[in-house]
């Protein structure tokens, strides 16, 4: 972590970082509502409080913004579920068919 400080690197970690992290929750909210549908929401705002703790808990900044950007990716993804299983509906990804989805008619 010294070397990232002493060679002024620290935005450049915490910009690559991010993009990485915002770019593995994508997948996640997709394979999150084809397994678990909706209810996955929980798991993300578990992960996200667990975030803002360690975030608050952390004392070096990259590690604490890191911990932050993962905490709030969670939070977003809340919502990003909901929204994929409308996308699910609207034929854009495939549906599990293990599954039984609100708008199947019996």
């Amino acid at each position: 972590m010294e070397w990232i400080a002493a060679h002024n690197l620290t935005g450049l970690v915490i910009g690559i970082s991010t993009f990485l992290i915002i770019g593995l929750f994508h997948p996640l909210v997709i394979k999150a509502e084809y397994y678990l549908g909706t209810r996955s929401w929980w798991l993300f705002l578990v992960l996200g409080l667990m975030g803002i703790v360690a975030s608050v808990s952390c004392s070096q900044v990259i590690w604490s913004t890191l911990f932050g950007v993962v905490a709030f990716s969670s939070f977003w993804s809340i919502m990003e579920v909901f929204e994929q299983e409308k996308r699910v509906k609207k034929g854009w990804f495939p549906r599990n068919p293990k599954r039984r989805y609100p708008w199947d008619v019996d």
